[in-house]
């Protein structure tokens, strides 16, 4: 412990003056997240009981999916709120595109509000909505790309209104609290699980846009968390799976990891969640993370920067902490709350964490101050937003608050704004249909082959991933060949594939790399680097570039560093996403529909033009013809 408050003591000149005390906008809005308090939270903390307090502590997860009047999910989970006096529900759902229904919407909702009235407190309801308001397909909220896409639109007026649309939606629909931005800095193009949710690979611009999302989502009544400190950003493990291990120094640290966080804080997000890692120059001890180091959490968070607000835990279910407590599973709440954190995420055994809990503060190991300290701040954010007057949604008002044709239109502006060219031999951009040269008509007649091959490499041709780009292609080019392979089945397809590739006269190849926990477990599985292409879909694409690269246009849905890996591309555009307005984007852009203004906003080792540093705009490389 000793060695590494010598550590943090070094790194103090270097950090910077922590941040200045926000000063209250004089004209807020109803809904800013900063209205005062008038002693409701110091009221209510002294009527609760020991038990209500730890509860408060908690915050289980919400499957909306599973969600409805009838399910037994459903009555699990209000009786969880019942038993452990539960504080917080995170939602979740998995981020499928499909048509929402209304219906269904109404009914989600109505049963939030079913849950609020059952409970004694109000429950703070968060959500991971780094992509806004998700599942669009049920909630019909408006889509906006991934974080990176905004690195590379370059504006930060965009991740304002990302951050304004985001809050009005979420409360319309009863939640108060995003686990968003991520404040991590993606230096690692094998980073598995980070990629293409943070904004770039710039401290400084990373932070700037972190900044404008708190601005543009705290004026419109939502709490902000800032992810995953003290930065995830170098890692090339999941956390979910396994721990990672931060070899950074103490200047990587100052430089790059911590001034977006610094930049949060002194834009006044709500809360800052921890990182499931291990950061060795902060803390040696191989045996705690990020989240259960004092040194890390209370030191270096809380003590020098200065951060007075709500310290989230990130999801205590994930396979690499909890194999660091298999023995004792509610240990895992203990430590972490003792490192200083004040909210305890979605817990792997809730009942030996909550036990576990009660019993370190009849022992006196966690302090009834300290206990009292952390509800306090609490019950006041849920003051703060209003909850403790209203708790309730006003059904009837969603279809005017949500998903209306201006916000659409935003997130559809924002994601054109960010589609970038990297590569363009000049050759084959902006795409032609055999229409209207009737001299390719009658060759490609001839060969009973469209002119146009769109090639999907997707990680599972039966998800979504292609449908929206694909009827987006069809409807500028409605003969166009589409195949979809993913790695199961790219062995057997090769031969057709590469056979069409020769005989067509354009090729697209959208590749789609998203980084996800699902996706570091089951498709990448005994590979080098679960952040890249898999081996059997790889290997088709070295196969089409090495046949046919001049005339063909790969699109990257998704990582932007896929040229490392195939540096004979000649024809590339970034969308930085594999949301549907990035798949509409990125057919507008193929066929010259709209400029291609975006900026890399990561380093690729192998793009070398001078004006292609992260922050500024790209200067396409044209690469010629292949001698």
């Amino acid at each position: 412990m000793l060695r590494n408050l010598t550590f943090l003591l070094a790194m103090l000149p270097l950090l910077g003056p922590a941040a200045e005390p926000r000063e209250q906008s004089k004209q807020s809005p109803a809904r800013h997240v900063d209205r005062v308090d008038h002693g409701w939270a110091e009221k209510t903390l002294r009527d609760l009981s020991l038990e209500e307090k730890v509860g408060q502590l908690f915050m289980i997860r919400m499957r909306v999916e599973l969600l409805n009047g009838g399910s037994p999910s459903y009555f699990e989970l209000r009786d969880d709120i019942r038993k452990y006096h539960i504080g917080a529900l995170a939602m979740s759902a998995p981020p499928q595109s499909r048509a929402h229904d209304s219906s269904r919407r109404l009914e989600v909702v109505t049963l939030l509000n079913k849950l609020q009235e059952e409970s004694k407190l109000p429950l703070l309801v968060a959500g991971d909505f780094e992509r806004g308001v998700l599942p669009a397909h049920l909630f019909g909220t408006t889509v906006f790309p991934h974080a990176m896409a905004f690195g590379a639109a370059g504006n930060l007026a965009y991740a304002e209104e990302f951050g304004r649309i985001t809050a009005q939606e979420s409360r319309a629909l009863g939640v108060h609290w995003n686990l968003f931005p991520v404040a991590d800095v993606n230096s690692n193009p094998a980073n598995p699980i980070i990629g293409t949710r943070a904004f770039g690979a710039n401290p400084e611009r990373v932070g700037d846009l972190v900044a404008a999302y708190i601005r543009g989502a705290r004026a419109n009544g939502m709490l902000t968390t800032a992810k995953h400190f003290p930065g995830h950003g170098n890692t090339a493990t999941d956390s979910h799976v396994a721990i990672p291990v931060v070899d950074d120094d103490l200047d990587h640290l100052y430089s790059v990891d911590l001034p977006p966080f610094q930049k949060a804080i002194g834009a006044g997000v709500d809360a800052v969640m921890t990182a499931h890692v291990q950061v060795l120059a902060l803390d040696a001890d191989r045996g705690r993370v990020a989240t259960t180091s004092p040194v890390v959490v209370t030191g270096l968070l809380k003590n020098h920067l200065g951060f007075k607000g709500i310290v989230v835990t990130d999801a205590l279910d994930m396979a690499g902490l909890v194999g660091l407590y298999t023995k004792n599973p509610g240990r895992v709440a203990v430590d972490a709350f003792k490192a200083g954190s004040d909210v305890l995420t979605m817990p792997y055994n809730l009942e030996a964490c909550y036990r576990a809990m009660l019993e370190a503060i009849g022992t006196g190991e966690i302090g009834q101050k300290r206990l009292d300290a952390s509800v306090l701040k609490i019950l006041q954010a849920k003051a703060l937003l209003g909850l403790e007057k209203d708790r309730l949604v006003d059904v009837g008002a969603i279809p005017r608050l949500v998903g209306n044709p201006g916000s659409i239109a935003t997130g559809q502006r924002i994601s054109d704004a960010s589609i970038t060219l990297v590569r363009d031999n000049g050759k084959v951009l902006p795409l032609r249909d055999g229409r209207h040269d009737k001299r390719l008509q009658v060759v490609y007649q001839a060969k009973a082959q469209p002119p146009l091959l769109v090639i999907i490499l997707c990680d599972n041709v039966r998800a979504e991933d292609g449908r929206v780009l694909e009827r987006q292609i069809r409807k500028r080019a409605p003969d166009a060949r589409v195949i979809y392979v993913d790695p199961h089945i790219a062995a057997a397809r090769s031969d057709e594939v590469l056979n069409a590739a020769e005989l067509a006269r354009q090729i697209v190849v959208a590749v789609y790399v998203v980084p996800s926990a699902a996706r570091t477990r089951t498709v990448a599985r005994g590979q080098k680097n679960s952040a890249s292409l898999p081996d059997a879909t790889a290997k088709l694409l070295s196969g089409i570039l090495a046949r046919a690269t001049e005339k063909t246009a790969v699109l990257a849905m998704g990582t932007p560093y896929l040229t490392e890996d195939f540096p004979g591309i000649q024809n590339y555009i970034c969308t930085f996403s594999n949301a549907t307005v990035s798949e509409v984007s990125a057919a507008r852009a193929l066929f010259g529909e709209i400029p291609i203004p975006g900026h890399l906003p990561v380093n690729i080792s192998n793009i070398s033009v001078p004006d292609a540093k992260i922050g500024h705009p790209t200067q396409v490389v044209n690469v010629g013809s292949a001698n």
